[in-house]
């Protein structure tokens, strides 16, 4: 290669960056992120082809489990050590959709994802305790309960913290793009909502959920919470509130460039979870033990592992 040959090369090669034609690789921060099923063809090209929250085996399982989307970390290791102690189950299937969404799975007998249609009846169903006794008043869907985790709100902010949010109040400012939960079918929405009342009564709430939501530096998430902590990622939100385990497993598990930003205790919401086991569950003696296991000191000690706290204050 001649010498005028390699400085035109040179030349060319730096237009191009200068231009933003080429550009440094960017870290990857899409899920899924737990460890994938061993054996198998293994074909995921996200954001295409990533299935997220869809996790074992949907081909004749032995328990079938329809967790709260917020609880997608901790998924993989439950489900191992539920395998350890009884391994006559090892086909389990959990999806992590949000709670609303279902929900309306379970009323209306089956869930569309693009081109798969999913008509698998549940045995177990998780979600905050409120929402368990309410579907309870309405539907009589479920036998026994058990309560087995809590969590509070956190801010999510990037590494740095370049827009300096110290509150929920500064989430109310023109400059700070925010991500919010969609109330249709995330009941962290409600909760949330409730901060913002607490910290500036319904005039945040209204800035935040009304006119930020008009104006585009409110986003309202198309899938459920877990965008929030992408957006942040990605650069396209400043600051999200989410539970303080996403906030937890995206800084102290996944080591990403983020920081939390504490919520006072009198600005604040703790949820408590509840593991329904089904009255119609297709497999009842699996369910049975499921419950007994969310209950035990093995599965609490995973979810300390991913920030939860204890069920009990």
């Amino acid at each position: 290669m001649s010498l005028l040959w390699k400085r035109r090369h040179l030349l060319l090669a730096a237009l191009l960056v200068a231009c933003g034609v080429v550009h440094a690789a960017q870290p990857n921060y899409l899920p899924p992120w737990n460890p994938p099923p061993t054996r198998g063809v293994s074909f995921a090209v996200p954001p295409f082809d990533a299935i997220a929250d869809l996790h074992g085996d949907i081909v004749d399982p032995q328990l079938t489990v329809f967790f709260a989307g917020n609880q997608f970390m901790v998924v993989h290791d439950l489900v191992e050590a539920f395998k350890q102690h009884h391994p006559q189950y090892q086909r389990v299937f959990v999806e992590t959709l949000p709670p609303g969404i279902l929900a309306k799975q379970i009323e209306t007998g089956s869930l569309v994802m693009g081109n798969l249609r999913i008509a698998l009846k549940p045995d177990i169903f998780t979600n905050g305790k409120g929402s368990i006794t309410e579907l309870q008043k309405q539907h009589d869907w479920f036998a026994d309960t058990v309560d087995y985790a809590r969590n509070p709100l956190a801010i999510l902010v990037a590494k740095g913290n370049p827009k300096h949010v110290e509150s929920l109040k500064d989430l109310g400012r023109a400059d700070v793009r925010v991500s919010m939960p969609n109330p249709q079918w995330e009941g962290i929405a409600k909760q949330i909502e409730a901060g913002y009342r607490k910290a500036g009564g319904d005039a945040l709430d209204r800035t935040i959920m009304d006119n930020k939501v008009k104006d585009g530096s409110t986003y309202l998430t198309r899938i459920h919470h877990r965008e929030s902590p992408l957006r942040v990622l990605q650069g396209e939100s400043d600051a999200v509130p989410v539970w303080s385990t996403e906030a937890y497993f995206q800084q102290q598990v996944l080591h990403r460039p983020v920081e939390t930003i504490t919520i006072p205790a009198e600005q604040n919401v703790t949820a408590t979870y509840t593991a329904a086991r089904m009255k119609d569950a297709p497999h009842e003696q699996a369910s049975k033990d499921f419950l007994t296991f969310m209950a035990s000191a093995e599965a609490q000690a995973i979810y300390r592992k991913y920030g939860f706290q204890s069920s009990q204050p």
